[in-house]
């Protein structure tokens, strides 16, 4: 799991099945965070998780998958960090607009 020290500690981590393991939750709630993550179905102990919250991962995803409509930001043609985010906000504001006209 890629976890960065210089970044805030997030209060709820969300993710998919892929990462239900204990060493992930366990390196979550030792950053001070609450994993919601699907247990995988062969977990012997079934885990419970907020339904309510998980639901908003699926909103993430579709905002990524909006996003990689542009090719320049699915394969990060930008080199600088800088104009990546640039470009990054360019789309953003050309999803919202898009959906004013709608």
């Amino acid at each position: 799991m890629l976890v960065d020290d210089d970044l805030p500690h997030a209060k709820v981590v969300l993710a998919d099945r892929g990462y239900d393991s204990d060493h992930i939750r366990n390196v979550i709630i030792s950053r001070g965070g609450t994993p919601v993550i699907m247990g995988k179905a062969n977990r012997k102990i079934p885990i419970l998780v907020d339904t309510i919250t998980y639901a908003l991962r699926n909103r993430v995803e579709r905002c990524f998958n909006k996003l990689k409509c542009s090719r320049r930001f699915a394969t990060r043609y930008d080199k600088t960090a800088a104009s990546y985010l640039g470009f990054t906000h360019i789309i953003a504001a050309r999803l919202w607009l898009k959906s004013l006209s709608t």
